[in-house]
């Protein structure tokens, strides 16, 4: 009797999670499937999650309803007036956050939070020290962040643009797109649907988006730059977002430059039970919380990684120190 308890417990309890895994993945709940749909869809390689379950052409009709409309413009850099520090009148709280500093301050690190997620925005305000620093065996094989961050003596340390991985399996030796270090161009792979736009500090310092040639790119001056995306903000107008914007919610990296000229690097936890992760209806509200003027997205996912001083400050979803994703193109502040 005993044992037959036990087996008509078991079966009961399987019976209530197929009900309840089929009313969630296959019940009136849109929401959560497109959820389900798009965070799976914009990760490189846990698409089997949506792929397993729902049809190319139910995953197709979900994506249509998801998507981002960039601003068709490019940054216009005389919009960017650098301010010397001084004790002002602040517009709003985040405001205060971001200028309420000592003199000496080269940066600040702000804790953020909304429904769903947790993270990290820190306001760098010398923009000149911004650099992009890319893996030592570029072609080869990608670094962690934490080697690079040691290696270029670096303060700050974020992940920058993506990398080839054809397989799922990549070691992170070769940037999408177009890579400018010090005015020099150091790679310019591009994969065919690659998407995405420059994204980088011109040789004045000011910050620049626009979609455009890797010789308009050397022409409009840019020192340091990568070409990802999606653009969030341009010339203080926001992208268009439909639904969660065809990314899903899933750890993010981005980065943006208010008109005062201070530069935002934004790291949003994820994958975790304190925060799930971000969509881009988030990264823009908190950008522009904060006053950035034109803002862009970064690699997400594993590749989310924010160093202080030598310390990873965020949970990155590879885990801890030993577990940091191999990457090719890391933004640095000197």
């Amino acid at each position: 009797m005993k044992k037959n308890g036990i087996i008509k417990v078991f079966f009961v309890v399987c019976f209530f999670f197929l009900s309840f895994f089929f009313f969630l993945f296959y019940g009136p709940i849109e929401s959560f499937k497109e959820f389900w749909i798009t965070s799976a869809m914009t990760t490189k390689s846990h698409q089997y999650l949506a792929t397993w379950l729902y049809s190319d052409k139910y995953i197709q009709k979900v994506l249509k309803k998801n998507y981002i409309t960039e601003v068709d413009e490019i940054s216009n850099p005389d919009d960017i007036h650098f301010k010397k520090y001084s004790l002002s009148i602040y517009r709003n709280i985040y405001d205060k956050e971001i200028l309420d500093r000592d003199k000496e301050d080269l940066y600040k690190v702000i804790e953020v939070s909304g429904h769903g997620y947790q993270g990290f925005l820190v306001a760098i305000y010398d923009p000149s020290r911004i650099h992009i620093a890319t893996t030592a065996y570029l072609f080869q094989k990608g670094e962690s962040i934490l080697t690079v961050s040691k290696r270029e003596k670096a303060i700050v340390a974020m992940n920058a643009g993506g990398f080839f991985d054809p397989d799922w399996n990549s070691n992170g030796a070769i940037p999408h797109g177009v890579v400018i270090s010090n005015g020099k161009v150091v790679s310019e792979f591009q994969p065919a649907n690659m998407g995405g736009g420059f994204i980088g500090f011109t040789k004045e310092n000011k910050f620049v988006l626009g979609k455009m040639s890797k010789e308009q790119a050397l022409a409009i001056g840019y020192r340091d730059a990568i070409e990802f995306g999606p653009y969030l903000i341009v010339n203080g107008k926001r992208s268009f977002i439909k639904g969660n914007g065809g990314y899903g919610i899933a750890p993010r990296s981005a980065i943006g430059q208010r008109q005062d000229g201070i530069v935002l690097f934004l790291v949003i936890n994820g994958r975790i039970p304190s925060s799930i992760g971000a969509d881009m209806d988030d990264l823009c509200d908190i950008m522009e919380r904060y006053g950035a003027y034109n803002a862009a997205n970064l690699d997400g996912g594993s590749s989310s990684e924010l160093v202080i001083n030598g310390k990873i400050i965020n949970t990155p979803v590879a885990g801890g120190e030993k577990g940091l994703r191999d990457m090719a193109t890391f933004w640095i502040v000197k």
